[in-house]
């Protein structure tokens, strides 16, 4: 009984002692979670007025976590789609310290939709970001930007001209050409699917009849389950912004077409601009994913000072599907910079 007593107590000590030790990022979170101001508290919700040609719209944006150091704006994809998908960072930047910013673009979620293609554009999105910049005071001192899938064409454009803002760059799942894409989704991905399955898909397409109940039903097991997303389901964050997509600003910038681009980004290509970036940059890339990973590898050897983190379980939502590699990749690239490094080795 007595070695029993003994053996709780050591445990006990054990406990207590763990719940002292100073957490990974050398604080207590204390001021991590310390509001900007004593005003009226809002969630991190800031809502910020931004000019465009066809006048001025509320655009929606959520800070979560305050570090001085490391800001990084979420810009997600689609084109259309909301912040949602990226809720996935919950779990995993609060325990490193790292703020990060939720972002609905102009025409998505709870920013304002003025429901004019006009505004669908690629310039004027980074003017957005811009704007958005100014307005919550990101530097180039702590100002990270992360793009996903067409949130990685607004970034990699953000920062061919404002790089002199930034921190540090991260394109998720995006190459830096619509030829290669599309390229790469006629000669791989569909070389991949069944050639009855894809006739059928080419048929519908071919027609125009986009919204045919059909389409879908052969591109979600065919298409959208190997290469969007590889789980059994799709997380709930996933299914929220997919439910809520401005299909309008999908086909105009994309195409209504799930093999390569074919709206208004049909002809743009960065490739030989690339070497013009400095800041810091990462490429990420997955197996599986709809853009090329070593397209995605040849982007980080391009600009100045490039890493790569590959995703071998990973589609284009690897952030889900290996979240693992991803997250643990993606924290370990933000630290480092906040440390002073420019390029890091991640796989």
């Amino acid at each position: 009984m007595k070695n029993l007593n003994i053996t709780l107590f050591l445990q006990a000590m054990l406990v207590l002692a763990a719940c002292h030790e100073t957490p990974a990022t050398g604080g207590d979170h204390t001021a991590y979670f310390a509001p900007l101001d004593s005003g009226v508290q809002t969630g991190g919700v800031k809502i910020i007025p931004i000019s465009t040609p066809k006048g001025t719209f509320n655009i929606w944006t959520k800070r979560m976590g305050n570090n001085p150091k490391i800001k990084v704006l979420l810009i997600t994809g689609g084109p259309g789609a909301t912040h949602e998908y990226a809720e996935a960072f919950d779990s995993f930047f609060p325990q490193e310290e790292i703020e990060y910013i939720y972002y609905d673009q102009l025409g998505c979620g709870n920013s304002d939709n003025p429901k004019d293609t006009a505004l669908y554009d690629l310039n004027r999105s980074v003017e957005e970001v811009e704007q958005v910049r100014k307005a919550l005071n990101l530097t180039n001192e702590n100002f990270y930007v992360w793009g996903h899938s067409w949130g990685g064409v607004v970034a990699m454009e953000y920062a061919l001209k404002y790089q002199d803002n930034l921190k540090a760059l991260i394109i998720s799942d995006m190459m830096a050409s619509a030829k290669d894409y599309n390229d790469y989704a006629a000669n791989v991905l569909a070389k991949q699917m069944d050639p009855k399955i894809l006739d059928s898909i080419r048929a519908i397409e071919a027609k125009g009849d986009f919204d045919n109940p059909k389409y879908m039903e052969l591109l979600m097991p065919n298409f959208y389950a190997k290469h969007i997303c590889r789980l059994p389901e799709f997380p709930d964050p996933v299914l929220r912004a997919m439910g809520k997509m401005n299909e309008s600003l999908y086909r105009t910038m994309q195409g209504p077409s799930e093999f390569g681009l074919s709206g208004k980004l049909t002809n743009w290509d960065v490739k030989g601009k690339l070497p013009q970036i400095k800041v810091p940059t990462l490429s990420i890339g997955a197996k599986y994913d709809t853009m090329d990973p070593e397209h995605m590898k040849w982007i980080a050897g391009q600009v100045q000072n490039g890493s790569y983190l590959y995703c071998p379980n990973g589609s284009h939502l690897c952030m889900y599907d290996d979240q693992a590699v991803y997250m643990k990749g993606l924290v370990k690239f933000i630290l480092a910079v906040n440390n002073g490094e420019k390029k890091v080795a991640l796989n």
